[in-house]
This record gives C-alpha cells, sequence and structure tokens, in this order.
C-alpha cells in the first residue's frame, strides 16, 4: 500500500450509515458491529491513520451522552472514532425513503417509471447533506483528506465548499450512473452536477457509468477539457481541475474463501445436497428489490423447463430474497408478484419428489450464505442494473473450483471484469436466460473448471483491499499513467444472416 493507506494525512470517511447499528435490545441501548467488505477494508485504514467514520447511527432515539458512550465502546480498541449525525422521523421519510430511493435509485438504474419526484425530496436531501457538512466540519483539521460515499450525499462536497473548506476531498458512487437521456428528467438535474464537480476526485465503478457522467456535465460545462487516459483522468471545468476514475469494489476475497472451508459450513452445504439428490441447484441470492430481475428470472426459469424437459428432476432453483424497506408499496407489490409466480410455476411442474423452485424470504447468517454458496452448482445473478454486484464474486470466491458455473447480467457492474468468465445474458431476455440455464446444467467439468479458474483468479487479483489503495492513490499520485486502462464490456453482434 501507498503512503496514504499507510499514514500521514488522516481519512475522514462519510456515509450514510455508521459501521455500527445502535438499537434497543430487552430495553437496553446496545451496538451491533457492521460487516462487509467495505467496513473490513477501511477499518484498518482508519485504524493506521487514527481516522474518523461520520454517519447515521441507525436511531434518532438514544439520548446524545448514551449514544456517545456506545459509539466510544464501539471503537475502543479500534483506532478510529465514529461521530454520529442526527436524522429524525421526517428526515427519514423524505431525504432516506424520499429522495434517495424514490428520486435517485430508481432513476440511476434506468427505472424512471418508478420516480416520485416531489419537491419536498430535494428539500429534505438538501437540508441532510447540509448537516453531515455540519458535522464533517465540527471534526475535522487541516491536513484531513475526506472520503465521501454513495448517492445519498452528493451535495455534501458542495456544502463543504460553501462553508470554506479547503480540505482534499473524494466521493465514491456505488450505483451506476445513468446515460443523459435518463439523468435529464431530474428536474434539479444541473445543480446536482454541479455538486459533484466540487470534489478533487470522483470514483465510478464503470467505464461507461464514467462516460454517462461526463456527457452530462458538458452540458452545464461545453468548455469541459479531458486529458489522459486509463483509469483515472483528468477533467477541466472552467478554473476548476478534478480527477474522475473508475474503480471497480471488490470482496475480501480471502475471507469468502476461507470461510467456506470451515466446518460449520462444509456440514451445512452437505445436508442441502443431500436434501436435493441427484440435482444441479441454481442459486439466486438478492435484496428484495425491483432491479434485481427477479421476476424476470422466474419467467426465464420457467421458459427453461417448458422449453427442455430434460431439466425435470435433474435442476432446482433456491432464490433467497432478502427483506428490504417492505413499508414501500412499490417493494411490497414486488413481494407479492414474486409470491405468486413462484406458486404458479411450481403448480405447473411440480411432481412426486420435484419442487423446481424453492423460495426463501429472510435473511441469511454468514454461515448459512456461504453453504449456500458451497452448495450450488450455478448461480443465477440476473439484475437489470447493478452498480457492481458483489454476490457474484461472493460466489465465485466461495464455490469449489471445480464444478460451478456463473450466469452473469450483462448491465451488473460485474460483468466487464468477469466476462471471461460468466456466462453473460440480457435478463430482458427470457429466451436467452433460458437456453443459457440449459447450457450451464450440461456444460462439462473442464469448461467448468477453466472458466472459474478464470473468476477466482481476478476477484483474488482485485479485491476490495485493492479496491481502498487505487482509490487513495487516485488522490494523491502525480502521475496517472500508472493507473492501467480497465476492462469494458460491450455486448457481441449476433451474426446475421441475409
Amino acid at each position: 500500500m501507498n503512503d496514504m493507506t499507510q499514514g500521514g494525512d488522516r481519512l475522514v470517511v462519510v456515509s450514510n450509515r455508521l459501521p455500527v447499528v445502535v438499537k434497543q435490545v430487552d430495553g437496553q441501548w446496545t451496538f451491533i458491529p457492521g460487516s462487509g467488505g467495505l467496513v473490513s477494508a477501511l477499518a484498518p485504514v482508519l485504524r493506521n491513520r487514527g481516522g474518523i467514520w461520520i454517519g447515521w447511527p441507525g436511531t434518532s432515539d438514544a439520548d446524545p451522552a448514551t449514544l456517545s458512550g456506545l459509539l466510544r465502546e464501539a471503537t475502543r480498541h479500534s483506532g478510529y472514532s465514529l461521530k454520529p449525525v442526527a436524522l429524525d422521523q421526517r428526515d427519514k421519510e423524505d431525504f432516506y425513503y424520499g429522495f434517495a430511493n424514490e428520486v435517485i435509485w430508481p432513476l440511476f438504474h434506468d427505472l424512471q417509471s418508478h420516480c416520485n419526484f416531489a419537491p419536498r425530496y430535494w428539500d429534505a436531501y438538501n437540508r441532510v447533506n447540509r448537516r453531515f457538512a455540519d458535522v464533517i466540519m465540527q471534526n475535522t483539521r487541516p491536513g484531513d483528506f475526506i472520503w465521501i460515499h454513495d448517492y445519498h450525499l452528493m451535495s455534501v462536497g458542495q456544502e463543504l465548499r460553501a462553508q470554506g473548506i479547503a480540505a482534499r476531498m473524494g466521493f465514491f458512487l456505488h450505483i451506476p450512473f445513468p446515460p443523459l437521456d435518463i439523468y435529464m428528467k431530474l428536474p434539479w438535474r444541473f445543480p446536482l452536477l454541479r455538486a459533484l464537480l466540487e470534489y478533487d476526485l470522483l470514483g465510478f465503478q464503470t467505464l461507461r457509468d464514467r462516460r454517462n457522467f461526463l456527457q452530462c456535465v458538458r452540458l452545464i460545462a461545453p468548455d469541459l477539457s479531458v486529458s489522459g487516459k486509463g483509469q483515472v483522468i483528468t477533467i477541466r471545468v472552467g478554473n476548476r481541475e478534478l480527477r474522475v476514475g473508475t474503480f471497480p469494489i471488490g470482496i475480501d476475497y480471502q475471507e469468502f474463501a476461507r470461510g467456506s472451508k470451515a466446518e460449520a459450513v462444509v456440514r451445512k452445504a452437505r445436508e442441502l445436497h443431500e436434501d436435493l439428490p441427484g440435482r444441479q441447484v441454481l442459486l439466486g441470492v438478492d435484496r428484495l428489490d425491483y432491479t434485481k430481475g427477479i421476476c424476470h428470472r422466474f419467467e426465464a426459469f420457467r421458459n427453461a423447463l417448458q422449453r427442455f424437459p430434460e431439466l425435470h428432476h435433474r435442476t432446482t432453483l433456491i432464490q433467497v430474497v432478502v427483506p428490504s424497506r417492505e413499508d414501500i408499496p412499490k417493494y411490497n407489490a414486488l413481494k407479492m408478484e414474486m409470491e405468486r409466480l413462484v406458486g404458479e410455476i411450481n403448480g405447473q411442474f411440480t411432481q412426486s419428489g420435484w419442487v423446481p423452485i424453492h423460495y426463501i424470504f429472510r435473511s441469511l447468517s454468514r454461515t448459512e450464505l456461504l453453504a449456500y454458496y458451497r452448495a450450488c452448482e450455478i448461480a443465477l445473478i440476473t439484475p437489470l442494473k447493478d452498480g457492481m454486484n458483489l454476490v457474484a464474486k461472493e460466489f465465485c470466491a466461495a464455490t469449489p473450483e471445480n464444478n460451478s458455473v456463473l450466469i452473469l447480467s450483462e448491465f451488473a457492474g460485474a460483468a466487464a471484469q468477469l466476462q471471461k468468465g460468466a456466462l453473460l445474458v440480457n435478463p430482458y431476455n427470457v429466451e436467452e436466460v433460458a437456453e443459457t440455464i440449459q447450457r450451464a446444467i450440461t456444460m462439462g467439468p473442464g469448461e467448468r473448471r477453466a472458466r472459474m479458474h478464470k473468476l477466482k483468479r481476478f476477484v483474488r487479483e482485485y479485491d476490495i483491499f485493492w479496491w481502498v489503495d487505487s482509490f487513495l492513490r487516485a488522490a494523491i499520485a502525480k502521475d496517472l499513467s500508472n493507473f492501467p486502462v480497465p476492462e469494458e464490456y460491450v455486448p457481441h453482434m449476433e451474426t446475421i444472416s441475409l
């Protein structure tokens, strides 16, 4: 790692949520440590540099003294501190459920028909971003590098500049950035673009996202100039210069690889196989969300069973859906539609000793998740649009190398990196997905092994630690030619006979 990740200037991480959740359990306030790649990657960097993590603690009810004590206890041995941002119920409704999840989330996933452009949502977004900026101002000092994360907080940098802060600031967008014709539907399109231009480094998941952003910026800055090529480029807008890079986020490969070999995981995976003897098992693991394409996936599986009857009794689809935002009407309606399809397909095809779809609607423990990754031969990951999709990478890290296949949507950000090993599909084309399911099930062991070997090697090399290091290096590097051109995925044109 470089100087920035080893020490020197302090790092201030800002995200919508803190890496711990404060909640009441049996009438007592307590905290639950966060998990996941972002926490595991940034924690050692913050520890080495004595940094700060700023975000919402998950509650509005704990009194300040109790909250402060819990957050100190949560990081007593970590070497960094947590600073809370207070959000009340109105903020949750209009900022989080409103602007973040009814405007930006659907729009940036190319599903503008799901948007609700209520003016109060924009007011709430600015109000909360200003509140985050206030907390940052109270807890930073000269020399800090401020790294702000994701679509909830795009305007924080502009709010900080308005308060006179001169610190270096980076922003990383974890979701896609939409193409020009879709982005232009946002009523507040120009203010949001101007806010993003206040950062010193902007990071996107893919080259497509970066290209979409630059096309949009040219509208408000026709004199924009771009220099350099590769992973990180420099753009000049008026008298301001900033860097824009592509940083595909990874996972903690070693953690998933080691975890999948744990005795409890191996035992659970064996039990899953024994419950489904003689079957090749397809696995879908998704949060409840309309961007994940779960209903399209069910229709594709139905199509495969209709067209390829030899798959009957030979394969089972296990679909895990993790509950999310169920109090939002669109999500509740999606849940009902998924359950209707599962019942309809199982009713159509179930035979003695064989149920085609096993549907699980709950969160999985770590052991259960790794066991499903290990036990299932084929991952069916077909989002309609995804910033990256880390489930695809987790499956590659945790599954045995010699018998597994990854079917992946070409609209997942991970498609560019994983295209040489995965079977890529258009999730809207149910016949193509059905044919790919049949191809995966009949694929020989040699091809399976070769494809998964490529996938594992790539996921291992470009892990979460590479991601943190490359972003922070890009913020301080003097020579951007050291950042190579990342891969891009372009669908292959079908041969047309005339």
